[in-house]
This record gives C-alpha cells, sequence and structure tokens, in this order.
C-alpha cells in the first residue's frame, strides 16, 4: 500500500519555448503523516539507450507532509542544450518526474515531448546547426505511471479517513492499465 498517490500533474506553461523553464503543479493525497520530506525530480532523457545523457532539472523536498491532499508548484530549468546529441534534439524525448521517500523511489511519471522548429519553413528544411531559440516543445498529454512498493515507516490513520478517501478519489493506475487515452495529465 502506498502512503503517497498522486492525483494530477498539471503543466503551467505547456507548450512552450524549448529553453523556457518548466512550471506545474503536482497533487497528491498521503494517507498518513510522514516524518521525512518526500523528494521530487524532474528528469529530461534525450536519449533513451544513454543514460549518462539523462539531465536531473531540478529536485525539490517537501515537507511536512500531513494527511489529506496536498500540492505543490515545481519549476525545473530548460534541459542544457549542450548536453543533448544533435541527433536527439529535434522530435520525441522524455520527461519523467520522479518521487522518492527517504532514497526510495515510489513513483515515476513519465511523458513524451516533441521538439520541433517554430516555423514551416524550418520544419520541413531543418538547418545543419540547431537554433534553440527557434525550437518549440510540447508535452504529450499521454503519460505512464509506474509505482513501486517501498517501505513507509508510518502506518495510514484508518478512523473514518479510509471511508472519505476511498470515496473522494480513485487509485493511481499502474503502467500495466493505462491505455494511453488522452487524460490531460491527470491520473486517476
Amino acid at each position: 500500500m502506498s502512503i503517497v498517490t498522486i492525483r494530477n500533474v498539471e503543466f503551467f506553461n505547456n507548450p512552450a519555448r524549448f529553453l523556457d523553464p518548466y512550471h506545474f503543479r503536482v497533487t497528491f493525497e498521503c494517507i498518513a503523516p510522514l516524518k521525512d520530506d518526500l523528494e521530487w525530480k524532474l528528469i529530461y532523457v534525450s536519449s533513451p539507450g544513454n543514460e549518462e545523457l539523462d539531465q536531473e532539472l531540478d529536485d525539490c523536498l517537501v515537507g511536512p507532509v500531513p494527511v489529506g491532499v496536498n500540492s505543490f508548484e515545481f519549476e525545473g530549468l530548460a534541459p542544457d542544450p549542450s548536453k543533448i546529441p544533435t541527433e536527439d534534439v529535434l522530435g520525441v524525448a522524455a520527461l519523467i518526474l520522479t518521487g522518492s521517500y527517504r532514497d526510495q523511489e515510489f513513483v515515476r511519471v513519465g511523458y513524451y515531448q516533441n521538439t520541433e522548429y517554430d516555423n514551416e519553413e524550418m520544419k520541413a528544411t531543418p538547418p545543419d546547426k540547431i537554433h534553440f531559440d527557434k525550437l518549440v516543445r510540447d508535452i504529450s498529454t499521454k503519460l505512464r505511471v509506474t509505482r513501486f512498493q517501498i517501505k513507509w515507516d508510518v502506518v495510514p490513520q484508518t478512523q473514518g479517513l479510509s471511508a472519505a478517501g476511498a470515496a473522494a478519489s480513485a487509485a493511481v493506475p499502474s503502467a500495466n492499465d493505462l491505455d494511453g487515452d488522452d487524460s490531460n495529465g491527470v491520473i486517476s
């Protein structure tokens, strides 16, 4: 049983210029008070075959986390263009939001990001040298959620909370349960 369940990830600036920071809100539910903070990381994956090229764009600690529905805004830097192989700049990349507790990852939410030029001429005939100031990104609303079982050091409160929580929110689907429906970033 997970003590923390993501309910929604809302991007405030999508689509956006490639070099703009990412800005979004994460809403999650916690069913027991946590002794330590939650750690959230935003990772850009330009080359799936080479993990060394993954860029951690930002991380933040959130806590103390009370029982109930909580949210926070997260702003992460744009990827460093110098760390992206030229052949991997245009087209599809991945953006991953991870949640951890006590150095144990409990959730991973992945999005596809498409990067292209902002005008038809450059889309049709891309220049030899990448012009990052002319690129736009669009994060797909089709997401993939992977949950991991971890050792939580707390016991969920059961007095009245489980019934209210069950009626008010649905469980996060596993990656196998998602069929690719367009969900606008809502995790239900």
